[in-house]
């Protein structure tokens, strides 16, 4: 098939970048919190915890500077920064790039600043969150809480359903692209790959969520598109540059 327009899909935590952004920060800031966190994780829905933890890292005197530093150093393959940018550079076939994340603006943003990638993505579809004036990072969730609720039934997160969010984008952005491109790793990339047809493309992490759902539900639940795998970043960089 003859592709002249594609759109490749980011997951951004161990998919772009090679860690978790919520649980690095605290790892590299303050250890006790990332232990709090992990006894926690069961009883407190993800995007609120990771606000509660950032309300007591400002609480135990962190800041901004610490967390921003944090995220700049944060693992990130240089194969990854190669790839990404060698086919966003190339004219044939024309890449838009869309970010889909249960990050945040902040940790993303500072990432992308840090390895030169700002120009990188078409739109970040992400948990909002921004600096207070006294340097505590507030994140909210994607969906109010207290408004209405995706519909979601293939296993989403509370805060955003990340196949709703895709064709959302694909109807805002109106334009009809030959194939998309979807590089995840966890257990709620299965959804958006779903949506995808048999002329698409997902690039799974291995030994990962996805790739366990995918091996244990994909056929049932209906999935079209071809699936390759991967461990590391050098082996997207090698199916970027046969795309």
């Amino acid at each position: 098939m003859a592709v002249s327009k594609q759109l490749v899909v980011f997951d951004f935590d161990w998919s772009m970048a090679d860690q978790d952004t919520d649980r690095w920060v605290l790892e590299v800031v303050q250890p006790q919190l990332r232990r709090k966190m992990r006894e926690l994780t069961d009883h407190v829905q993800w995007t609120d915890l990771v606000a509660q933890m950032m309300e007591e890292l400002h609480a135990r005197g962190s800041t901004r500077e610490q967390v921003e530093e944090a995220l700049r150093i944060m693992p990130f393959h240089p194969a990854m920064v190669r790839g990404v940018r060698k086919l966003k550079d190339a004219q044939s076939p024309e890449t838009t790039f869309l970010c889909l994340s249960n990050a945040n603006e902040v940790y993303i943003g500072t990432i992308l600043k840090a390895r030169g990638l700002t120009d990188i993505f078409d739109e970040i579809i992400t948990n909002p969150a921004t600096w207070t004036p006294s340097g505590m990072l507030q994140v909210r969730r994607r969906i109010d809480p207290s408004g209405p609720q995706h519909q979601c039934k293939v296993g989403c997160n509370p805060n955003m359903c990340k196949g709703e969010e895709l064709t959302a984008y694909l109807e805002r952005k109106g334009t009809k692209f030959d194939r998309i491109v979807y590089i995840g790793d966890g257990s709620n990339d299965f959804c958006p790959i779903l949506r995808l047809s048999s002329d698409d493309l997902v690039l799974a992490r291995l030994y990962r969520g996805l790739d366990k759902r995918i091996k244990l539900e994909g056929e049932a639940a209906g999935l079209k598109a071809q699936v390759k795998y991967w461990s590391g970043a050098w082996e997207v960089e090698e199916y970027f540059g046969q795309l």
